[in-house]
């Protein structure tokens, strides 16, 4: 069973605080849409929002074309998992299962049939008779989604909850929370601020700032292709270099740009005339790289490294800016402090205006030949 959710001009105040600033969103039937952001961006307050857990102050939220803004939380098909557990301690893994439909009157055979169905999905089988405290963390986070499965939602919302867990587990839940996607079928939002699993898990990212949306699509278009310098920082993982760079001539869809050590780049941008003459460029740290035959070199000054055996970081300064940050892969025989020249291709620059919009046109994601 899956449901189009589609949120339309969606506003919510707190008094007279408000902390969603009209979003329009289109979710498709059977997406796994992850809203990330920084803390109070407003993700959570959009899940409660269509869970019906918070009153909508303006606008309409639709479920299967059914607006939803007066429809009962119990109506609306739609399962919650939260960052806690919140399972019942006197009860076996089958019995918190199937709590909520007991409670609701259904025959013990279908209670059964669907705690059945829901172990066997999420790996559950041998622990059904189980208390919680006999379970590790990503047990219990299985069985608080079991628990979920059992309603047969048409949308399930998931509220961080791979939080509590550690690194190692949540690697290993982020894999099951795919294959739970594409064994259901079902559509999902997903809550988190890590935009690692936003990147792993999504069919598509809504990237939030301040209750407004900055940015909705693949993650790898928001990756290539960031809006603006906000989800250029936020998408990828170490964040993007940011350096302050001067407009010193454009000539229709192209731009020379001055960088900080004196050089000039000709970079492709946007038709449209740049207003300001102060921009930044933005290199991923994956992007610079040891290869003498590049489209151009800057002398990177590296003050600290880390080995990692399957990458090395070095982080330094370039031209006067520091917090430059580079990812090389595997253990070069270069890892020292001091001068490190670095190659950088054009296609890997970004570039933004004053306030901080993307003036570079979009990449082709399907041309692209990264590792």
């Amino acid at each position: 069973m899956m449901a189009a959710i589609k949120y339309t001009n969606v506003v919510k105040r707190f008094g007279s605080l408000q902390t969603i600033h009209g979003v329009d969103l289109d979710i498709q039937d059977g997406e796994f849409v992850v809203f990330v952001g920084p803390s109070g961006c407003g993700k959570s307050t959009l899940l409660r929002l269509l869970a019906g857990l918070e009153d909508i102050t303006e606008g309409e939220i639709y479920i299967e074309d059914r607006c939803v803004n007066k429809v009962d939380p119990a109506q609306r098909g739609v399962a919650m998992v939260f960052q806690s557990y919140a399972l019942y301690p006197h009860m076996t893994v089958a019995e918190n299962m199937g709590f909520g439909l007991k409670m609701n009157g259904a025959p013990k055979e279908e209670i059964e049939k669907r705690v059945q169905y829901a172990a066997k999905t999420l790996q559950l089988e041998a622990l059904l008779d189980r208390k919680p405290k006999d379970m590790s963390g990503g047990q219990r986070q299985r069985v608080a989604i079991g628990r979920a499965i059992v309603r047969d939602p048409k949308v399930f919302l998931f509220d961080e909850p791979l939080s509590n867990l550690d690194a190692e587990l949540r690697v290993e839940m982020r894999l099951q929370l795919s294959k739970l996607h594409e064994d259901l079928a079902t559509t999902m939002i997903y809550v988190t601020h890590d935009q690692v699993e936003a990147m792993t898990l999504a069919d598509k990212i809504v990237v939030l700032r301040s209750g407004n949306v900055e940015q909705v699509g693949h993650p790898m278009d928001l990756y290539y292709n960031p809006a603006n310098l906000f989800v250029a920082g936020f998408i990828g993982s170490p964040k993007m270099n940011f350096v302050p760079v001067k407009l010193q001539e454009q000539n229709g869809d192209q731009a020379v740009i001055r960088l900080p050590d004196g050089q000039t780049l000709n970079l492709e941008v946007k038709p449209e005339k740049i207003q300001s003459e102060t921009l930044t460029l933005g290199i991923r740290p994956e992007h610079l790289h040891l290869e003498k035959d590049s489209d151009f070199t800057i002398t990177f000054n590296s003050q600290m490294f880390e080995r990692l055996g399957h990458s090395t970081f070095l982080f330094g300064e370039y031209g006067g800016v520091e917090g430059i940050k580079v990812q090389l892969r595997g253990d070069p025989s270069m890892t020292r402090k001091g001068q490190v020249p670095l190659g950088v291709e054009v296609k890997d620059c970004h570039l933004f205006d004053e306030s901080g919009i993307s003036v570079r046109p979009d990449l082709k994601i399907n041309e692209q030949t990264h590792g």
